[in-house]
């Protein structure tokens, strides 16, 4: 499997050499290079033949010796918002776990939860789907379910590298993102999509449409599959008769237990009504882990925290982030989506085939643009896509979501890396999520949603 990997990673670099040289599609030299370095590190990412994080170092050193991007685009993923959250996300885990309040939530959702694993994977993609409509930021969801979700797993005996416990993660993993696509202000791409929209197009979307539009489809029904999925890859019985862990009886435990829920509860209350107050769901973790960091508190010592933070998931995620700017600002997405768009099939009164076309080009550009990226580069030329299919503007703006929603590989979407991360899990067990979710996209997701924009008049 090693030899085919550096197999595909030789053809990839063979490929990423020849665009370099001969300047495809009108591309100028910088572009060409640029395009080549892309095509490089998404192939190291995908095959994961050196550590995610090796790939980003490779990006930003390639980039800044060739002089192809100014720092400020290269690292820009270290000054997103994003990176914020990642970091809050391993604060809030290793407060949850270290305070033992994980432990003890485990516990006492162990009975409601504890009847089969099928039930215990159902029940936490159920709670996942809810946040989504609690907390505005996927990676505060994660950092709060999958402590929770790692102790259930250590009290129903599904012990560390087993297939339950790796199916725990997974589920969590998904459950805290993938539903969200179906709720406006839920995930980053969706806000990215609206404000482009509004700016450029002067579309504005309203929560309830926005929900009625996609919710049924790639929320509740993609639930439904990611649950079977990972009851078919990652099969597993849990075990109701080990004894569960005793509550932290140290002196002030119960106590400081109840000051972090209390910490939480108003993380998430400020998340959720960020609307209202304008504040930035980051900052808002950053306050968060301020308190907690803070040697006094007792949430999360010194010892604690560097042992929490693992940097190579931030270094990738970083990386991640970056190479959709890169994008962008180097003019590549929009060549690159021009291009695919001429091969597309668009042909006007072909409803069903534009529909499917224009999804098609979501969900391939974003190998290259990463999710967040995605918006900035198709909305734009939304109008010339809405002229060539004769389907309306806002109907070709929303087939975004089916795109930035559908991924093929895991370095797509950072949350689902950090998810991983926070469970002590590797990530390679995504990519069979990944891709049998892209499968089912075509089969199944894209038709369904097609029937159901069509009953709502989006056609």
């Amino acid at each position: 499997m090693r030899y085919f990997k550096e197999l595909i990673i030789i053809v990839i670099a063979l490929v990423a050499l020849a665009v370099s040289l001969s300047l495809p599609g009108g591309l100028n030299q910088s572009q060409a290079l640029t395009f080549g370095v892309v095509l490089l590190t998404l192939g190291l990412w995908a095959t994961g033949i050196v550590p995610a994080y090796v790939g980003s170092a490779f990006f930003f050193t390639t980039l800044l010796l060739l002089d192809l991007a100014p720092p400020t685009v290269v690292f820009s993923g270290f000054s997103s918002t994003a990176i914020w959250l990642v970091v809050t996300g391993f604060v809030i885990g290793a407060a949850i776990t270290h305070s033992g309040l994980g432990a003890r939530i485990g516990t006492l959702a162990r009975p409601h939860l504890s009847h089969s694993y099928a039930v215990l994977i159902a029940g936490l993609m159920l709670i996942g789907a809810i946040m989504g409509f609690l907390m505005p930021s996927s990676m505060g969801r994660a950092a709060v379910l999958v402590p929770v979700g790692m102790a259930l797993a250590d009290v129903l005996g599904l012990d560390k590298g087993s297939k339950g416990r790796t199916g725990v993660a997974v589920v969590i993993a998904f459950g805290t993102n993938m539903p969200s696509f179906g709720i406006l202000p839920s995930n980053i791409p969706n806000v990215v999509m609206a404000g482009v929209a509004e700016r450029t197009l002067g579309l504005h979307f309203s929560y309830a449409d926005y929900l009625l539009l996609h919710y049924p489809v790639l929320g509740i029904v993609k639930s439904i599959a990611i649950v079977l999925l990972v009851l078919l890859y990652f099969p597993a019985k849990v075990t109701t008769d080990r004894p569960a862990p005793g509550f932290d009886h140290r002196p002030g435990a119960a106590r400081r237990q109840l000051a972090l829920l209390g910490i939480l509860l108003v993380t998430v209350a400020l998340w959720a009504t960020d609307q209202m107050h304008g504040l930035n769901p980051a900052w808002i973790g950053l306050a968060t882990s301020l308190v907690l960091l803070t040697p006094q508190t007792g949430f999360v010592p010194p010892k604690v925290f560097k042992g929490a933070v693992d940097f190579g998931v931030i270094l990738f995620i970083s990386g991640a982030l970056a190479l959709g700017a890169v994008v962008t600002s180097t003019g590549l997405g929009p060549i690159v989506a021009h291009h695919v768009t001429a091969l597309l099939p668009l042909q006007q009164g072909q409803d069903f085939l534009n529909f499917l076309s224009i999804s098609t080009l979501g969900i391939l550009t974003g190998v290259f643009t990463t999710m967040a990226g995605l918006p900035a580069v198709l909305t734009p030329i939304a109008q010339d896509l809405s002229n060539a299919t004769g389907l309306p503007l806002e109907t070709v703006v929303m087939t975004q979501v089916i795109g930035f929603s559908t991924v093929f590989f895991p370095y797509q979407i950072g949350p689902l890396i950090v998810a991983m991360g926070l469970a002590g899990e590797s990530t390679r067990p995504l990519l069979k999520m990944t891709l049998s979710l892209v499968a089912l996209t075509f089969l199944i997701f894209i038709p369904l949603d097609y029937l159901w924009w069509r009953l709502l008049g989006m056609f």
